[in-house]
């Protein structure tokens, strides 16, 4: 009887001891961050790299540049080749001038002539000739111009296609110089001087450490005590009896559930669904990726 007094007084105390635990967490998690992956769009030798693993970048930074000579030479070449298709071109205005001045002579006959009809000095069939003349001569000038024209059309036509490989080229000179996207830090560089970067190869991994999310787990019956844009509490440990506190907000609560992950419970309870979401937290410079961390979702000091 004493010994079932006691064991009843053992729960009791625990009952007590847990219902005053103001530290009783909610969701446990690990911490991560929007990781970006800059890879390389062309096949060329990286000959510059300008920064090194755990850097702070700034956005727009130049971290590697890829030798461009080919590139300059076949753009050199296509220019080349521009100009090479203008000089096939035929200028209009020497046969164009030769027949405006038949037009003025014949223009000065057709006056002369004029007069001379007029006086009954010639006959009208020699003024009719010089009309006849002059129309033919305009419509020379009208033939000789379209023709030119059509001619040159066509000859500067061959261009066109030339400047749009050099576009080309161009945008790829502009690729050739990786720039970070962010600011952030260079968490991992998978490239050296002197290598040769692959078209889809990834040369820099960068993510923004001022913030990062606490993936946590949580269960299905705590899914209606969490709201998107709930301010919660994210904690980390400081040492065996303490923790780092900061303020979170949940910024994803996903509609479908998965197993635990092993590394966030007991065998038992990993066999149990769970929900997880994300809490962003602003990062002092003590959370680190995959760091573990603790939520709390509501005030629990009751």
């Amino acid at each position: 009887m004493k010994q079932k007094i006691v064991l009843i007084l053992f729960i009791a105390l625990i009952s007590v001891s847990c219902e005053n635990d103001t530290y009783k967490t909610d969701a446990y998690g690990s911490f991560e961050a929007d990781e970006i992956n800059l890879s390389s769009e062309l096949n060329a030798k990286i000959i510059e790299i300008n920064a090194t693993e755990g850097a702070t970048i700034s956005e727009n930074q130049v971290l590697l540049k890829l030798d461009t000579t080919q590139l300059y030479l076949r753009k050199l070449q296509l220019e080349a080749q521009i100009n090479a298709v203008l000089s096939k071109t035929r200028d209009i205005s020497p046969q164009i001038n030769v027949l405006l001045e038949q037009k003025r002579a014949m223009d000065k006959e057709k006056s002369r002539f004029e007069a001379l009809v007029s006086d009954s000095a010639a006959p009208k069939k020699q003024l009719d000739d010089i009309l006849s003349q002059i129309a033919i001569i305009e419509k020379n000038i009208t033939a000789t111009t379209s023709t030119l024209s059509q001619t040159n059309k066509g000859i500067i036509s061959e261009i066109e296609p030339l400047r749009v490989q050099i576009n080309q080229i161009e945008d790829n000179l502009s690729r050739s110089v990786i720039k970070s996207p962010i600011n952030g830090t260079l968490l991992r560089s998978y490239s050296a001087t002197g290598e040769l970067a692959t078209m889809g190869r990834i040369l820099f991994k960068i993510a923004n450490l001022d913030v990062l999310y606490l993936k946590a787990y949580v269960s299905g019956s705590q899914l209606s005590e969490i709201n998107l844009g709930q301010e919660v509490e994210v904690r980390i440990d400081k040492n065996q009896d303490d923790y780092y506190t900061y303020k979170g907000q949940i910024t994803f609560i996903s509609d479908k559930s998965e197993f635990t992950p092993k590394i966030i419970q007991t065998k038992d309870e990993r066999v149990n669904l769970v929900y997880p979401i994300k809490v962003l937290v602003k990062n002092d410079g003590k959370i680190k990726i995959g760091m573990p961390g603790e939520v709390i979702f509501r005030n629990q000091s009751k």
